[in-house]
């Protein structure tokens, strides 16, 4: 059998469901993880990273969680922004049956967990957050951002939080030379290992 990773479809192994504590927005929550996602005992240090460094999200319209694994980045948009509609979005089947299941457990009904194909084409987002999966290899991970962040409204932010010894400064000249003119991009924060990209989507 292939080896099983975060970025599988549908996870092999079994599901092992089991509660945890984890602090969103200054608040500790009972959330409930299983195996085959990613980071699935805590809050992993890029994601912590990541929300210690960008601004409150937008109040209302769609925001983006592009690969939310069990729902850090979601939970925390929907919980700062219960007039949004959060879309979180990712291609494991049991970490999205994680966010539906923990977004219920704090009674946010503004989270829609989908696969990439469910995002219904003509959604436009007014931010986009993520600590994509930079182990799927350049190629995968190039065509997830080329698909994505054209699809920020004119005038928004996209803060992605990628570790520095995994290619976040070649990242950061893939994306200023693949998005020239629809973005400017610039570095955030650096912060335990990490580097926060922010692309501001350039008025239309």
């Amino acid at each position: 059998m292939a080896p099983e990773h975060y970025f599988s479809v549908t996870p092999g192994s079994e599901p092992g469901l089991r509660k945890f504590h984890a602090r969103l927005v200054g608040q500790v929550y009972e959330l409930t993880t299983g195996n085959g996602i990613f980071s699935p005992e805590r809050i992993d240090v890029g994601t912590e990273v990541l929300l210690s460094n960008v601004p409150a999200p937008p109040p209302g319209g769609n925001l983006l969680d592009l690969g939310c694994g069990w729902g850090p980045i979601a939970l925390s948009l929907a919980i700062q922004s219960p007039h949004a509609a959060v879309w979180a979005v990712d291609v494991n089947e049991r970490a999205l049956d994680l966010v539906r299941a923990n977004a219920e457990t704090l009674g946010l009904s503004n989270v829609n967990a989908s696969a990439p194909d469910d995002v219904p084409d003509v959604i436009r987002f007014m931010t986009l957050w993520s600590n994509p999966p930079i182990r799927v290899g350049k190629n995968e991970l190039h065509g997830l951002l080329e698909r994505w962040l054209p699809r920020l409204e004119p005038g928004s932010d996209a803060w992605l939080v990628v570790q520095r010894n995994l290619g976040s400064d070649s990242l950061h000249r893939w994306l200023q030379t693949t998005f020239p003119d629809e973005f400017a991009f610039t570095r955030a924060a650096t912060n335990r290992g990490y580097r926060v990209l922010r692309g501001r989507k350039r008025p239309s």
